[in-house]
């Protein structure tokens, strides 16, 4: 028995840990107790339950991150960070606890009845900090121009027609020229203002790095490379490399789909196929970017402006790819709207086939990165 493997799960908190473990065989799961969070704590944990070659080691991804996870193979302890969603739930089971939580993963582990998620490396994940934090920043630049234009509807100060569309110059200079009758609405309307340019220069920040990082950093030549697609610049091709890691992940493009959450849903039984809507499984920053991204296929394919000078210099298999994208992309668009489809969901089957078309040319680089290694 000191041979068999142990299967340990572990309930992880941001103080505490809980431990169970699952001897390999049949027998019932058995809970080991509360420890703290700490490397010390974790260490006195390994030596307890025994080998590190004996060990495996599993806990749910979540707001700890992958500390554990780098610690535990530094100790030379195999360990798995397992997707939350995708654990395994009794019909009923109404009562949850950290002791019963690690006991069902130490349990299911044994089974092989839970799915790992990709670990990023640091330099991945320092990426993606990156381009989510600028995301956080945008949403906060969103909530405080709303801030400020209701409160100037509550006062009902509208700009004049001359002043053209909301936040262009001539808005931002007629913002300048606004008066209050008290001190304090006064102040009230200067602070949303401040507090609006320190939010901007805070997305200036960010996407100052980005670009940085797409010219210098470890993943530069694939954010070069996705950008030869339609849709898909700077921050786009940034943000989707951050989030993926590695494109060989995927070994086919219905995968990467798959994995994005775009794909449909399906209820079949015997004869019977039922389809509906996208699973929305998976990276929901992805899908969301790959939205974004399908609505500009909604114009006429042409290679000009910003896109013309992202094609330069690429291998001619990335430009026929991207002019392939743009043919049979905005064919598609147009073809479920002339046969009533809504907007909303032709750009959803639009993004479905541009996850494709991204595999496609991140397989295509990675191909080419593959002889120099």
């Amino acid at each position: 028995m000191k041979d068999t493997t142990k299967y340990v799960g572990l309930d992880v908190s941001k103080k505490n840990i809980a431990v169970a473990v699952a001897d390999e065989g049949r027998g019932e799961a058995r809970y080991i107790g509360m420890i703290p969070h700490t490397v010390e704590a974790i260490r006195k944990l390994v030596k307890r339950l025994g080998e590190p070659d004996q060990l495996r080691i599993c806990y749910e991804a979540g707001p700890t991150g992958y500390g554990l996870y780098r610690l535990f193979l530094s100790m030379g302890i195999e360990c798995e960070v397992i997707a939350p969603s995708l654990i395994p739930q009794k019909a009923g089971q109404r009562i949850k606890t950290d002791r019963r939580d690690s006991i069902q993963l130490a349990r299911l582990f044994r089974a092989g009845e839970l799915t790992s998620v990709y670990v990023p490396t640091k330099e991945d994940e320092a990426l993606r900090d990156l381009v989510r934090g600028r995301e956080d920043a945008k949403e906060d630049e969103l909530r405080a121009k709303h801030r400020l234009t209701k409160f100037l509807l509550r006062h009902d100060i509208r700009p004049p027609k001359e002043v053209g569309k909301t936040w262009s110059y001539k808005y931002r200079a007629w913002l300048d020229t606004l008066k209050f009758e008290y001190s304090a609405s006064r102040i009230v309307f200067q602070e949303y203002v401040h507090h609006l340019h320190e939010i901007e220069q805070r997305v200036k920040r960010y996407e100052e790095e980005i670009e940085k990082q797409s010219i210098e950093g470890v993943h530069a030549p694939m954010i070069q490379t996705l950008q030869s697609l339609r849709g898909v610049a700077l921050i786009t091709a940034t943000s989707l490399v951050a989030e993926i890691g590695s494109f060989q992940r995927f070994q086919t493009p219905m995968q990467f789909m798959a994995y994005v959450g775009v794909v449909p849903s399906e209820s079949s039984s015997g004869e019977v196929r039922r389809q509906g809507k996208i699973t929305k499984t998976g990276n929901r920053h992805v899908r969301r970017l790959l939205v974004e991204a399908a609505w500009s296929y909604r114009y006429k394919p042409a290679v000009k402006g910003k896109l013309k000078k992202r094609l330069e210099g690429k291998p001619p298999s990335v430009q026929a790819i991207s002019w392939k994208a743009q043919n049979r992309l905005h064919t598609k668009y147009y073809r479920l709207i002339s046969r009533g489809k809504e907007s909303g969901k032709a750009i959803t089957a639009v993004a479905r086939e541009l996850a494709g078309f991204i595999w496609a040319v991140a397989h295509e680089q990675e191909q080419d990165v593959k002889p120099s290694n």
